[in-house]
């Protein structure tokens, strides 16, 4: 048996700082969440879907909020592999910082300006190929939520539009510009990324208050089950039947 030491004073310091910002964020984003939350309920009364695209790391969402455990069905990921980094990480790095690529990543996914919502998430909020997704199902009139930091994106070099400027609601990682919170060594670059620990939270919370409110209009939200539970095998099922036909990747 391997026995416990303490942890050392950056882990703590990592742990204790994103409890701090994801504190801060749960009260100043507070509005945002609920409004992004009051229009998914709309939206999925009408049997919209919200389909969700980040690169890079923030890809992670989309899979987050997909074919989850305690997730709602009505979740559309946008998934192209060479945006993402299990294909080729440098790669979809360049990727995202070029301009051009949007029509592609849409394209394939039947977006329903009448019922449909894009969540897009960016931590720095300025490269151009989650503004430009954003941009584009704008265009095509759906309604963007978007997960960002807004410090982040005042702070970086990128020329070009920041994506809290082109989303329709806006929550607030409140992550710093970087992303990482511990200085180890002043020599090294700092360690421990908050980002995606904040944001799939305020993620989720948006997804509960969505369904909550479902339940209070007297509605019945499509929630898949652990596969571990009992009766998930066919609960799952059935909702699977009912989206494949829009949900390219169940």
């Amino acid at each position: 048996m391997i026995s416990a030491e303490p942890l050392t004073p950056a882990a703590t310091e990592y742990l204790d700082r994103v409890q701090q910002i994801l504190a801060t964020a749960v009260v100043e984003e507070a509005g945002a969440i609920s409004a992004a939350a009051a229009l998914l309920a709309e939206r999925f009364d009408a049997d919209g879907l919200l389909y969700v695209f980040g690169s890079g790391h923030s890809h992670v969402f989309a899979e987050e909020a997909f074919y989850r455990a305690g997730g709602t069905a009505r979740v559309c990921p946008v998934l192209k592999p060479d945006y993402m980094l299990h294909v080729s990480a440098q790669r979809s790095t360049e990727l995202e910082r070029e301009s051009g690529h949007a029509e592609e990543i849409l394209d394939g996914y039947a977006l329903d300006p009448r019922v449909d919502t894009m969540l897009v998430v960016s931590n720095s909020g300025a490269n151009p190929l989650p503004v430009e997704v954003a941009q584009a199902a704008r265009s095509r009139g759906l309604p963007i939520i978007a997960i960002t930091s807004r410090a982040y994106a005042s702070a970086s070099r990128q020329p070009g539009a920041r994506l809290h400027e082109v989303a329709d609601i806006v929550v607030d990682n409140h992550c710093p510009p970087g992303d990482a919170l511990v200085q180890l060594r002043e020599d090294l670059p700092r360690v421990g990324p908050a980002s995606s620990a904040v944001g799939l939270a305020l993620l989720d919370a948006i997804v509960v208050d969505a369904l909550a409110r479902q339940v209070a209009r007297g509605s019945t939200p499509t929630v898949f089950l652990s596969a571990g539970m009992a009766g998930a095998g066919p609960h799952n099922a059935a909702l699977t039947a009912t989206f494949r036909p829009r949900v390219p990747h169940l």
